[in-house]
């Protein structure tokens, strides 16, 4: 039987090294890979390019890499809530790379299927169409975008086996499962981790041939960056 099955995130992360390129898979701080990330603060690992959704803010999710300045180039759509990351950017300390969010999202994508590149209508005629190729197709443009290439993607789920499969739990069904196989050796994290057989194969959200890697996270803090209730 195959497992996918390590000991701990250390372990996991085995292989990390300064100036790799590493997918980190989340909304916000909905569903990211705190554990991992935790590792990589550890490690001290410097001169990472970051593929994720957003920077975190300033005090958790990627923006505990950013206090350690152990991010060199920031790819992303969202970076409004880190005052941190917009110091660096500013600074000149931190490059980074602005992204339509749909374009984020299906360049990880097009990396998983081995799709090498894609035309798109999300920003032609602005910056982000500057210096990649255009097309127009039945009178539209298209900008050519090419798929990421990247050392790890650093995913978080709610459930997996010990083959690799995953479950994700509402709105951490966002990132995560595009990332799953779009790197050289993707690293899931699972609040549990089941033996092969005890997950439903038709609720089975990413199959394990994705996954490299699993463990079972210590614990999750789950932070909630905005909190918004009803007023009484």
């Amino acid at each position: 039987m195959i497992t996918k099955t390590v000991r701990d995130v250390t372990v996991a992360l085995q292989g990390i090294q300064n100036g790799m390129t590493v997918m980190v898979g989340g909304f916000g701080l909905s569903g990211i890979p705190e554990n991992a990330i935790a590792e990589l603060v550890r490690l001290g690992v410097k001169n990472l390019t970051c593929i994720s959704n957003n920077a975190g803010i300033d005090d958790f999710g990627l923006g505990l890499l950013l206090q350690k300045k152990q991010i060199n180039t920031m790819i992303a759509s969202y970076v409004g809530e880190n005052a941190l990351f917009e110091q660096q950017m500013i600074s000149g300390e931190l490059k980074v790379t602005l992204t339509p969010q749909g374009t984020l999202a299906e360049k990880c994508r097009a990396a998983q299927m081995g799709i090498p590149a894609f035309y798109t209508p999300a920003g032609y005629g602005t910056e982000v169409a500057e210096g990649k190729e255009t097309r127009e197709f039945d009178g539209k443009h298209y900008v050519l975008e090419t798929a990421y290439k990247a050392d790890f993607a650093l995913v978080k789920a709610w459930k997996g086996d010990e083959a690799g499969n995953l479950i994700f739990r509402g709105t951490s069904r966002n990132f995560n499962p595009l990332m799953c196989g779009a790197a050289q050796i993707t690293v899931a994290e699972v609040e549990e981790l089941l033996p092969v057989g005890a997950l439903n194969p038709n609720e089975i959200h990413i199959p394990g041939i994705f996954v490299n890697r699993i463990f079972k996270g210590i614990q999750f803090e789950k932070r909630i960056e905005q909190r918004t209730v009803q007023s009484k």
